[in-house]
């Protein structure tokens, strides 16, 4: 039997949608709000009934029912930390998405499951998330920091890298909860995670903290150092968080974030460009070696994905760092709404088990 599946990734102003009918893709579209549609609503949550009448009226555009749908499934935002997979869309998940106080803000993919639920309720069928942002598989080594008041936590890129996990896996001919990966999820922020038989056991926060530094983010910083900058007086708490994670890295050296303009630029002779391109992969490179230590060498491989796979250089300088650890896999891009859609498609046909969010 092939199953049709509806996808919803919500983003501040702008909602994927896909349906897929098994692993094939009927269409895709991104609808895009302007301010002025969402001005009149006095929070995040509120723009879901808006949202979804747009989501309806596409599926129309596009000639396919609501009622030909056999499930939904909606990006999953900041629930509490869960481990992976796919989790039915229930009351307990709702009322923890409209909650500020859990993880101190409400993220526009927290409309994924309120779109996909009122969808799933139009269309008589269920409605799930897949691979929050807030999935936790770390063993408790991994969350020690060296300082008691401060906790390592798991924040990571989780939706493409378990999908891209899921994929590796394929490829090499295993099963994915039987696989030891390296996943290196290169973006605007950079994810490097050691995959321990499916389940990511510890991870850079790829936010504002540890690892390599990125295209928009600083990475890990000196202590000492930071510390001074921090009471120089010269910056607020706000300006060194946007320094940290919207105008670090490649942005504050080079002042672009766009791979493909800093290879550009190398080929034409911009050795400052080539130093500091160089050090983000020496960087990478590092992280992906210090994840080698985490699965005790035993690799089964590693994959590159996000988009700064499809750059060449970057990948070219990776290769020549860590081949010594094996196979290499290059995924290029995000692959989002395929792993929205499969994670609902392995319940539907009973490949895995939905789980309940408590």
């Amino acid at each position: 039997m092939t199953y049709r599946v509806l996808a919803i990734n919500p983003g501040s102003t702008s909602t994927k949608i896909a349906v897929y009918d098994d692993e094939k893709a009927l269409f895709t579209e991104t609808l895009r709000h302007t301010t002025e549609e969402l001005s009149p609503f006095s929070g995040i949550i509120d723009q879901y009934e808006f949202r979804k009448d747009l989501v309806i009226k596409a599926m129309a555009e596009h000639s396919v029912p609501v009622a030909s749908l056999n499930a939904v499934v909606g990006r999953g935002g900041l629930v509490k930390a869960v481990s992976g997979g796919t989790y039915e869309i229930n009351e307990k998940m709702l009322s923890d998405l409209k909650n500020p106080e859990l993880w101190g803000r409400i993220h526009a993919s927290n409309l994924g499951a309120f779109i996909a639920s009122s969808v799933a309720q139009q269309a008589n069928v269920p409605a799930y998330i897949v691979d929050p942002v807030t999935v936790d598989e770390f063993e408790e080594i991994a969350r020690i920091s060296g300082c008691p008041l401060i906790e390592r936590k798991s924040l990571f890129h989780a939706l493409n890298i378990k999908y891209c996990g899921r994929l590796t896996a394929r490829k090499l001919g295993k099963d994915f909860t039987a696989a030891n990966l390296i996943a290196v999820h290169m973006g605007g922020g950079i994810s490097v995670a050691a995959i321990l038989k499916g389940r990511v056991v510890d991870v850079n926060n790829a936010v504002l903290g540890m690892g390599p530094f990125s295209p928009q983010r600083a990475g890990a910083l000196p202590i000492g150092d930071l510390l001074e900058l921090a009471f120089s007086q010269k910056y607020s708490h706000n300006d060194l968080k946007k320094m940290f994670t919207k105008s670090g890295g490649l942005i504050a050296y080079l002042g672009t974030d766009d791979g493909q303009e800093i290879e550009n630029r190398i080929q034409q002779g911009d050795t400052q460009a080539e130093l500091i391109f160089s050090a983000m992969c020496y960087q990478i490179g590092k992280e992906i070696g210090a994840c080698a230590t985490v699965l005790k060498g035993e690799i089964d491989a590693v994959f590159l994905t996000g988009g700064l796979a499809y750059n060449n250089f970057v990948v070219r300088q990776l290769k020549q760092r860590i081949s010594f650890l094996g196979e290499i896999v290059v995924i290029p891009g995000e692959k989002e709404m395929e792993a929205l859609s499969q994670g609902a498609i392995r319940v539907l046909k009973g490949i895995e088990q939905a789980k309940i969010y408590v």
